[in-house]
């Protein structure tokens, strides 16, 4: 009901800038029109007034018609400087308070998807604790109770630091460091991470050794492992991820292959923005709340790097991180 309010206040709102906007420029040509008639009448009597057997008759009417045209070119550029500064304003306005709305409604989505991340870890937990408190299980189902719940655990303190992180870095409060870092061993110890917490997944690829960078440790560690989780969160759990990492001339390349339904042309860049998930709807059951591909994008600029999305033939997306090699 509330929305529904909203969406109509807003098109009345629009309906109201329309009209204004017609009005001042309806208001403009009037005026226009009614300068230039005017000036052609006070041309006409300004001839009247002239004496034909005047000497000086053809040099006063040439310069009566030279202040016409004058004046024509006069209104002609005010009028379309002012009709320029109208559209200008008009075009600037529209696209600010677009821009809003649509940050707006993009920021009550992120709530709304960030409202479901919370409490589906916490209810997953509680009720397992629950379930530990009141019944007596045997050894094996209160280890698979007490794992899925470190698992919810993760996945709540994964979102966590990726919404203090964004707020973090968008204020200017947190300080880049910059070590040595042996860059294949932080992939290799983050898939080995995904892959306790997701058993049931085929997790691997081809680790080249040796692959040293300069950076933060947790802000790269996050940056794969947002690629990692955002591989198997869109694919099927019966589809294989699949890491790459080599060194390339100066660079360190490493590439997240999954298998899931793919990110089409148009929506290849906009996959970075700030709160942005794909539209469709198969893609937009999964969870999440648009914040890990551009945090990552944000870490790869404070670190000198860049990340790319190109399709995996036949099916699914490769996600590229490039970074200056150390050695």
């Amino acid at each position: 009901m509330g929305l529904s309010i909203k969406s109509v206040r807003l098109r009345a709102a629009f309906v109201v800038y329309w009209v204004l906007l017609a009005y001042m420029i309806a208001a403009l040509v009037w005026w226009f029109i009614a300068l230039t008639r005017q000036n052609g009448q006070m041309m006409q009597f300004r001839l009247q007034q002239l004496q034909k057997d005047d000497p000086a008759y053809i040099t006063k009417v040439a310069v009566a018609e030279k202040d016409n045209s004058r004046k024509e070119a006069q209104y002609i550029g005010e009028g379309a400087i002012f009709l320029l500064l109208i559209l200008g304003g008009a075009v600037y306005v529209f696209r600010s308070v677009r821009r809003q709305l649509r940050q707006s409604q993009q920021q009550q989505h992120f709530m709304m998807a960030v409202t479901h991340e919370l409490k589906t870890p916490i209810a997953v937990a509680k009720l397992n604790l629950e379930t530990l408190q009141k019944r007596r299980l045997d050894e094996s189902q209160q280890q698979r109770l007490l794992y899925t719940t470190l698992q919810e655990a993760n996945r709540l303190n994964a979102l966590c630091n990726n919404m203090l992180l964004a707020s973090q870095i968008e204020g200017g409060g947190y300080t880049i460091t910059r070590e040595e870092i042996d860059f294949s061993g932080l992939v290799a110890g983050c898939v080995e991470d995904f892959r306790t917490r997701f058993p049931a997944r085929a997790i691997g690829g081809v680790l080249e050794p040796g692959q040293f960078v300069a950076g933060d440790l947790l802000l790269l560690q996050m940056a794969v492992n947002n690629l990692l989780d955002n591989a198997i969160k869109y694919s099927p759990k019966d589809s294989p991820v699949a890491i790459t990492l080599t060194g390339s001339g100066h660079r360190v390349i490493l590439q997240v292959s999954d298998q899931g339904r793919g990110i089409s042309d148009a929506e290849k860049k906009k996959v970075f923005d700030k709160y942005y998930r794909t539209g469709n709807a198969a893609t937009r059951a999964a969870r999440g709340t648009g914040l890990g591909l551009y945090l990552t994008k944000k870490i790869m600029q404070g670190q000198n790097g860049n990340i790319s999305v190109t399709d995996n033939l036949p099916v699914g997306s490769i996600f590229t991180l490039s970074l200056q090699k150390l050695h």
